[in-house]
């Protein structure tokens, strides 16, 4: 079997999970997480929207992640891929290092995780972005990576609502203003409210904060990673057919 035959199977897999309703598995899970959402204090769940907040604005309108972030036009997908995957790894590695780090320092060190862990995978998807050849210079290929974020952490409904929006990107991106000030940034900022990594806030919690430290960011890290590397097939199989 030839790799882009692999990659199609994989997709269409994929696709039928972002479009699948809830299972009672997935509604036992989020009610866990609201549970543990419950117990973290208002002043936590208020820092953490102010840092989403801050990293949509940074990625539509700054150039942190840009400036070393190079398209790679030339080469096969299992070039690309291979490469990719091994960014994964990287990454997965360098976030369950710190997340075990700021876990084991307690409540204050856990709470400066959260910033630095959206940096970490801001970082990942920018450089997956070059590699699959896209410029990330163009900030409505930045508005992409941030949905590939938000399908990655979202609920399943939100999920749902997200791949459904980016399943025709080519054609979304003819009616996005060319420029990100005509953007509508601050309702796009506000639909992250409810889309935010849950399962990171275990790590608040006292004894099990190292341990799920570790484990979490690797996970969720991991997680961003194959969305996006599915996110991007779709785009790049779509316009091949």
């Amino acid at each position: 079997m030839k790799y882009e035959e692999k990659v199609r199977i994989e997709l269409e897999f994929w696709k039928r999970e972002m479009l699948q309703k809830p299972s009672f598995l997935n509604k036992v899970t989020n009610n866990v997480q609201k549970k543990i959402n419950s117990y973290i204090p208002q002043k936590v769940h208020q820092a953490i929207t102010t840092a989403m907040k801050g990293m949509v604005k940074t990625v539509l309108y700054g150039s942190t992640y840009t400036t070393t972030a190079t398209p790679y036009p030339d080469m096969s997908l299992v070039q690309r891929e291979a490469l990719i995957l091994q960014k994964i790894d990287s990454y997965c590695k360098t976030g369950a290092a710190e997340g075990g780090i700021t876990g084991a320092g307690g409540f204050l060190m856990s709470m400066a995780d959260f910033p630095i862990l959206i940096g970490i995978k801001m970082k990942l998807l920018f450089e997956i972005t070059s590699l699959y050849g896209y410029d990330v210079k163009d900030y409505r290929e930045r508005l992409y990576i941030l949905y590939i974020f938000q399908l990655a952490f979202s609920s399943k409904q939100g999920t749902t609502k997200v791949f459904q929006h980016i399943q025709n990107w080519e054609n979304q991106l003819k009616t996005l203003p060319e420029k990100p000030e005509n953007f509508d940034w601050l309702t796009f900022q506000q639909e992250y409210r409810d889309y935010i990594d849950l399962a990171k806030l275990a790590q608040l919690l006292p004894i099990v904060g190292a341990a799920v430290g570790a484990v979490a960011n690797y996970q969720l890290i991991k997680k961003l990673g194959k969305t996006a590397m599915q996110a991007y097939r779709l785009r790049l199989l779509d316009q091949k057919n």
